[in-house]
């Protein structure tokens, strides 16, 4: 059935007229501010701009909609001309980039019916289809795909793991007339099914028989004790008894020692405690199946996929960190189409962006490597203010010691003494700092060694 269905969809495809109801990659500078409302139903909700991030495949091509404000909601929305998919295919695509390495937020678009007021977006306004990437650390890295069915909105059962890197990467969702899905990352299917079967929207088709319990006398035991076997007569199961060759002593008094208790030995012989053979149980009837029967309140639903008067794209997200790219928005009725349109934007600069990507990390590896000097690095942060104050600790000892007791000092002889002592502390500090050095040069073993000393010290 599942076969006939995409099958059937494949010729849909190919011989759908293509119509694109909305499209955006932002190519004519800040026009898109006209095109773009920002909701006013909270006063702090975060600014995009338009960049192309740090590292990119075309400075021009790959500019796009960029959150700026770490710890903020962001509510931003572009209208175009309300249609309806009915009988049609239903295509959503964009690309994201987290080239700030997200730690946990959305990159996912919303689409609302044309009625919604875009000034007052916000994360309870009612929306139709919610499709693309969410992550919150490495436990929640999925794709969202919810459908707002009679009033509800429905999660999908399966989970849809989404890309986690700094890279830009092409989402497509793909609603089909006769009620089948797709999903696909990079151009590359990556999920698909039916709406029915992968969302909860109608009842189950079949349902436990209410009517239905396991008969009293059902064995569901596939082994059981041999009910023919008998232990021996001989079979001992005592595990320590008193000493035979032990006696009560001839000086023991009961009333002062109280009663004498032989001691235990272990028991020669003690057999273990007896256990009947198993065998497999003749009246073994297997599991029982509570048997099903058809659901009288599921009622095929042929229209899941149909809605009427989408009309406004939508960017409703949290983000810890910001920094998020969104780019290259279509929505159309031809899957062939998207694929196209997926491969001249995202599939053109996706290689020169890896390169320029490479060439962006090695450029900062070299320059923190340069910055960071041996033994002053944030491994040696600690061991380095332990060594200082250490230091100081010796000199006072030292200047104690020259101290005569009894005499006081002049304040000319003070003065003196502090010189003396600053100055034999600067060199005591640049003596230490060569340590410091030596010490970052040893092997890694004894380095460690060597940190985890002075850390249990501190």
């Amino acid at each position: 059935m599942r076969w006939c269905l995409l099958l059937a969809a494949a010729i849909l495809a190919a011989s759908a007229e293509t119509i694109v109801y909305f499209q955006e990659q932002f190519e004519d500078g800040d026009e898109w501010q006209k095109r773009w409302i920002e909701s006013k139903n909270k006063s702090d909700f975060g600014k995009f701009q338009l960049s192309s991030g740090r590292f990119f495949g075309d400075a021009e091509k790959d500019k796009g909609l960029q959150t700026t404000q770490d710890g903020k909601f962001y509510a931003l929305s572009a209208r175009f001309k309300p249609f309806t998919n009915e009988e049609q295919t239903l295509v959503i695509q964009f690309t994201v980039k987290h080239e700030q390495a997200i730690d946990c937020g959305g990159g996912y678009v919303k689409l609302f019916s044309a009625d919604m007021n875009q000034e007052q977006m916000n994360a309870e306004s009612q929306y139709l289809i919610m499709f693309g990437p969410d992550i919150c650390g490495t436990i929640h890295e999925k794709v969202h795909i919810i459908f707002n069915y009679k009033d509800k909105n429905h999660l999908m059962k399966r989970n849809v793991t989404c890309k986690h890197d700094e890279l830009t990467h092409l989402y497509t969702l793909i609603i089909r007339p006769n009620n089948t899905y797709e999903v696909k990352i990079d151009n590359e299917k990556v999920e698909n099914g039916t709406l029915e079967e992968d969302w909860d929207f109608l009842p189950p088709r079949k349902i436990k028989d209410p009517n239905a319990t396991k008969p009293l006398d059902w064995d569901e035991r596939e082994k059981i004790e041999d009910p023919e076997e008998k232990r021996p007569e001989d079979w001992d199961e005592t595990e320590f008894i008193p000493d035979p060759e032990s006696h009560k002593p001839d000086d023991w008094d009961s009333s002062m020692d109280g009663e004498w208790e032989s001691p235990m030995i272990p028991n020669p012989k003690f057999n273990g405690i007896w256990k009947p053979r198993i065998i497999d149980n003749p009246n073994f009837q297997g599991e029982w199946i509570h048997p099903d029967i058809d659901n009288p309140d599921y009622v095929p639903d042929p229209n899941i996929y149909k809605y009427y008067n989408i009309g406004i794209i939508g960017l409703d997200i949290w983000q810890v960190k910001s920094g998020t790219i969104f780019d290259n928005f279509l929505i159309t009725n031809n899957e062939t189409f998207a694929e196209k349109f997926g491969n001249d934007t995202w599939g053109i600069t996706k290689d020169p962006e890896m390169k320029m990507k490479e060439k962006y990390d090695a450029e900062k590896e070299a320059k923190e490597a340069k910055e960071e000097k041996p033994g002053k690095g944030p491994n040696m942060a600690k061991f380095n203010s332990f060594m200082k104050d250490l230091e100081k600790k010796e000199k006072a000892k030292r200047l104690e010691l020259k101290t005569p007791k009894g005499k006081p000092e002049q304040k000319n002889e003070e003065r003196e003494t502090e010189k003396e002592a600053e100055n034999e502390a600067e060199n005591e500090t640049e003596k230490g700092e060569k340590k410091e050095e030596s010490i970052a040069q040893i092997e890694p073993e004894t380095e460690q060694e060597t940190k985890q000393s002075s850390k249990d010290e501190l």
